[in-house]
C-alpha cells in the first residue's frame, strides 16, 4: 500500500492544525482527517495566552490572529456580595506578547485552517472518520469508516477529549468529572461593553461573565445535580439566570447556549509506538484557568518540531520519546492549578465560601501582586528530555549569585534589530528553528567543523547579538552564515539577561526552549551534548 501521508492527524482542531502548519512549514507530507463537515463554529476557549501566540507568530500566522483577541485581558475574582478577591492582569511581555487575551476560537481555528493552504505537503478532509488503526513495520494503517485505508509513518489523536483512539488504544483517563454540569450562553451586541472578565464565586450559584472580540459576552453557570441539562433550552430559565447580569435579558441577542461537563483527566501514556495523543485527547481541565486550548498548542509545539526532525532524516526516532516526558509533568501542574481555581470559585458551600473570602481579604499586598502578575500558573521546565544541565560556574571573573537555571525553560522575546537595524521581535530577527545565541562573540569561534556541519543539517542559525551601538562594525565583519542582531538595551534587553546569569552562550530549541546554556568557551562541548540528547543523526566528523 502506498503512504497517503508521512504524518496522519485525527481531528481539525486547533491542535491538528497548529500541528499540520508546523509540519507543513517543513516540507512534511501530511493529512488531517475529520469525522465533521466543517470546523466547529461555536466558541469553546475564551483565552490565548503569549505561548500561544508566540507559537502563532512561528507559524507565520499572528498577524491574522491578533484581530480576533482583546489583549492583556484582565479577569476580576468577586465573591457573592461582589466584592474583588483578587485581580489578574499580567502586563509583561517576556515571550513577547500579552500574557491574558480574550479570543473568539471558530475565528482563530480558521485562520490555523486557512494557514495549511500554504503548503503543498498538507491537506484536509473532513467527513473522514477513523475507525480503526493498525500499527505494523511500515508504519500505521488507519481504517475509514467508508472501509478506505490510509497509511502514514505516524498518527496524531488530536480529536478531543472523547477520543476513540485513546480508548482503542486502552490508554487510561485518570482523574475526576464534577457531578455538576455548566452552561455556557454566548450573547451578541454585547450589553455591557467592558473589557475584562469577571469569575463569580457565589455560594448560591457561581458565573463567568467575559468580553470577547467582535462584540459578543459569554456567560457561564453552575447547574446543580438537580436541575436538567434540558432546561439550557428554556428561556425562562435562561432570562432568569441572567436577570441579575443585564437590564433586560429577553433583549438580548442570544447566539448559542449549550451545557458542557467539567473534567480533569489525564491519559496514562501519551505515545505508543507510532501513534501519540495530543490536545484534549491526552489531557483535559477546567475552564476556569483557561489552559486547556494553550495546553494543546504546548503538545503540538513540542511534538511538531520533533517528528519533522525525524521524518526529514536530521533525528533518529528515539527523539519522540521525548515528547511525553516533557510534557505530562506540566500538563499534570496545570490540571492541578485549574481544578483548583474551579473549586475555589464554584464551591457552593457557603461556610467554605465564607473562609475563601477571609483568606483573600488578609492576602500581603506581596501576595496580590503574585496574583495580578498571574505566578500561580506555572511556567513550562524540563528537567529530562532535549535539555543539557550544566552546572553553575564557579570563577573567580564572575560574582557569586544565586540564580535559576534556565535550560529547558523557554528563553525570553524581547525586541531587538536585524543586522540592517530595524526594530521587531528577537524570533523574527534571528529567524526560526535551533538556533545557538552568542552575546558579543562570533559563536563560530567556538564551533568545531564536525559540530558545524551538525548545525548545518538541523537548518541552525549561528546568531551573534551585540548592543546596537556596535551592530554596523559587527555585520561588517560577521563571517557567512552569522546572523547579527542588535540589543536594544535596558530592562528586559538580552544584554540585561546576560548580565543576571553567569553564562555567554544559549542552544535554543525550534520551540523557543533553553536546550543548554554555558560560558563561551565551553559552547562546543556543551553543543555535542544537546546533539546527543536531541538523537542528532547527522555524522559529527
Amino acid at each position: 500500500m502506498s503512504k497517503n501521508a508521512d504524518v496522519l492527524i485525527i481531528g481539525a482542531g486547533p491542535v491538528g492544525l497548529m500541528l499540520g502548519n508546523l509540519l507543513g512549514q517543513q516540507g512534511v507530507k501530511v493529512l488531517v482527517v475529520e469525522k465533521n463537515e466543517t470546523l466547529i463554529d461555536y466558541p469553546r476557549a475564551v483565552g490565548i495566552d503569549d505561548e500561544a501566540l508566540r507559537a502563532m507568530q512561528t507559524v507565520g500566522l499572528v498577524d491574522e490572529v491578533l484581530p480576533h483577541t482583546i489583549p492583556d485581558q484582565k479577569i476580576y475574582m468577586v465573591n457573592g456580595d461582589r466584592q474583588i478577591l483578587s485581580e489578574v492582569n499580567p502586563t509583561t511581555r517576556e515571550f513577547g506578547w500579552p500574557r491574558r487575551n480574550g479570543f473568539v476560537q471558530p475565528l482563530v481555528d480558521k485562520v490555523l485552517l486557512d494557514g495549511l493552504k500554504r503548503f503543498p505537503s498538507t491537506s484536509v478532509r473532513f467527513c473522514t472518520e477513523v475507525v480503526d488503526l493498525h500499527e505494523d513495520e511500515a508504519g500505521v494503517v488507519a481504517t475509514t469508516a467508508t472501509g478506505e485505508k490510509l497509511r502514514a509513518s505516524y498518527v496524531i489523536s488530536a480529536e478531543g477529549g472523547a477520543s476513540a483512539t485513546r480508548m482503542r488504544m486502552n490508554i487510561s483517563f485518570e482523574g475526576e468529572t464534577r457531578p455538576s454540569c455548566g452552561i455556557v450562553i454566548d450573547v451578541a451586541n454585547d450589553p455591557i461593553g467592558t473589557p475584562h472578565a469577571v469569575f463569580g464565586g457565589d455560594p448560591k450559584r457561581s458565573y463567568a461573565s467575559i468580553a470577547l472580540p467582535h462584540g459578543i459576552r459569554r456567560w457561564e453557570f453552575t447547574l446543580f445535580e438537580h436541575e436538567d441539562p434540558a432546561l439550557v433550552d428554556n428561556d425562562d430559565f435562561i432570562f432568569d439566570l441572567l436577570a441579575p447580569h443585564v437590564p433586560d435579558p429577553r433583549k438580548l441577542d442570544i447566539i448559542r447556549r449549550r451545557v458542557y461537563r467539567h473534567h480533569a483527566r489525564v491519559a496514562g501514556q501519551f505515545k505508543i509506538g507510532k501513534i501519540f495523543l495530543a490536545g484534549d485527547s491526552a489531557h483535559v481541565m477546567p475552564v476556569v484557568g483557561g489552559q486547556g486550548w494553550n495546553s494543546g498548542i504546548r503538545d503540538a509545539f513540542n511534538l511538531g518540531w520533533k517528528l519533522a526532525a525525524v521524518i526529514n532524516g536530521a533525528c533518529d526516532e528515539s527523539l519522540l520519546d521525548t515528547y511525553e516526558m516533557e510534557r505530562m509533568g506540566h500538563v499534570k501542574q496545570m490540571v492541578a492549578v485549574s481544578l483548583g481555581m474551579a473549586k475555589e470559585m464554584t464551591d457552593h458551600d457557603p461556610v467554605k465560601a465564607a473562609e475563601r473570602d477571609r483568606i483573600a481579604a488578609s492576602r500581603t499586598p506581596e501576595e496580590r501582586e503574585a496574583m495580578r502578575r498571574q505566578a500561580f500558573k506555572p511556567q513550562p521546565k524540563f528537567d529530562t528530555g532535549v535539555v543539557v544541565q550544566t552546572p553553575l560556574p564557579t570563577f573567580k571573573t564572575l560574582p557569586a549569585r544565586d540564580v535559576p537555571r534556565m535550560a529547558g525553560a523557554i528563553f525570553p522575546q524581547p525586541r531587538a534589530t536585524d543586522a540592517e537595524g530595524v526594530e521587531m521581535l528577537l524570533d523574527d530577527a534571528t529567524g526560526q528553528g535551533w538556533r545557538v545565541l552568542m552575546w558579543n562573540n562570533n559563536p563560530m569561534a567556538f564551533i568545531s567543523d564536525k559540530h558545524c556541519a551538525a548545525l548545518t543539517h538541523l537548518h541552525a542559525r549561528v546568531v551573534q547579538v551585540v548592543p546596537k551601538a556596535q551592530l554596523p562594525w559587527a555585520r561588517r565583519n560577521a563571517p557567512e552564515g552569522v546572523t547579527v542582531v542588535g540589543d536594544l538595551g535596558g530592562e528586559g534587553s538580552l544584554q540585561a539577561w546576560f548580565d543576571a546569569r553567569p553564562v555567554g552562550a544559549v542552544i535554543l530549541r525550534p520551540d523557543h526552549v533553553v536546550a543548554a546554556e554555558c560560558l563561551a568557551q565551553e559552547l562546543d562541548e556543551v553543543l555535542g551534548r544537546v546533539l546527543a540528547v536531541a538523537h542528532c543523526s547527522v555524522p559529527q566528523a
